[in-house]
């Protein structure tokens, strides 16, 4: 009996021993996949400012609507790591506006990593360098941030991307640092510190003024 019970209590005690010097890969675990479409149909998405219906048998669209609005995921709570989606907005000036909310409770204290699609192509430099924005409603919002921190917490995407057709997204919080890339770059197309000393909330789909959105393939990697 105890030559069956030493060997098991040895290898336990190393392999505890062994998570805690390598604590990172305890994060391997906490990764989630999210159906969207099937949390809608359970009534586990909330439209705060936006209705969301379905859009195909995985995605789902927000609709279009006076001011920004959230969709967030009931009950989903969110620190740091890493958030990945794949969004579609469209060619239309002024009418496009989509992304990710986290680290708030309501659409008016949450922050938000978003994109502006309809400057994907433009030929103007300035147009160009507002592709992605951060913002921490309503404390920090793009005005505010354009005119007191020109060029900080917006940017410019890169390569090109069709304004029109699906992106993916990869958005990596890790303490107060926040780095976002899109499709298969390596390289962030926007780098930037938190405004929110909050560093944990509600977990949503995020839109613009008078925006609708896309979203899928929403996966969640918590550190």
């Amino acid at each position: 009996m105890k030559s069956g019970i030493y060997p098991f209590l040895r290898y336990s005690r190393f392999f505890i021993l062994f998570l805690l010097v390598f604590p990172g890969l305890n994060g391997l675990a906490q990764v989630r996949s999210y159906d969207l479409v099937k949390l809608l149909s359970q009534g586990l998405i909330e439209g705060d400012n936006r209705t969301v219906s379905a859009l195909n048998k995985s995605a789902v669209r927000l609709s279009e609507a006076d001011g920004y609005g959230v969709a967030w995921l009931k009950g989903v709570q969110f620190s740091e790591g890493t958030i990945e989606i794949d969004l579609r907005g469209k060619d239309v000036k002024q009418g496009s506006f989509l992304g990710v909310a986290f680290h708030g409770t309501t659409k008016d204290t949450c922050e938000a990593i978003y994109f502006r699609p309809f400057n994907f192509l433009s030929a103007d430099s300035a147009q160009r360098s507002h592709m992605v924005q951060y913002v921490f409603e309503n404390k920090y919002g793009w005005e505010r941030l354009r005119n007191e921190f020109p060029g900080i917490y917006e940017g410019q995407v890169s390569p090109a991307i069709n304004p029109a057709e699906w992106f993916h997204v990869r958005i990596e919080l890790k303490g107060e640092m926040i780095k976002v890339y899109t499709n298969k770059s390596d390289q962030p197309c926007l780098t930037v510190k938190s405004l929110n000393a909050v560093r944990k909330g509600r977990l949503g789909l995020w839109v613009g003024n008078n925006s609708p959105g896309d979203f899928d393939h929403l996966i969640v990697r918590s550190n």
